[in-house]
């Protein structure tokens, strides 16, 4: 089964090898048929800490590492 990716924007890196990732996605109202946003935060794990605020990142699914972490930044 192939993993999920997200495309996003770093909005936290204060957490010590971990990143907050909000990802904004556009879908159709089911009955209105209007194009939404809906927005989501990620807990992703970067393990150089190389990622500041701002940056754009693509995340990736992966094996739980904490309670509410559970992808990894691959770009």
């Amino acid at each position: 089964m192939p993993k999920r990716e997200f495309h996003g924007a770093v909005v936290s890196h204060a957490s010590d090898k971990t990143v907050v990732v909000g990802v904004e996605r556009r879908i159709r109202h089911p009955l209105y048929k209007k194009i939404i946003k809906k927005s989501k935060k990620y807990l992703a794990h970067d393990e150089n800490n190389q990622y500041k605020v701002g940056d754009m990142v693509t995340i990736q699914e992966c094996r739980p590492m904490s309670k509410k972490k559970t992808w990894k930044v691959v770009e």
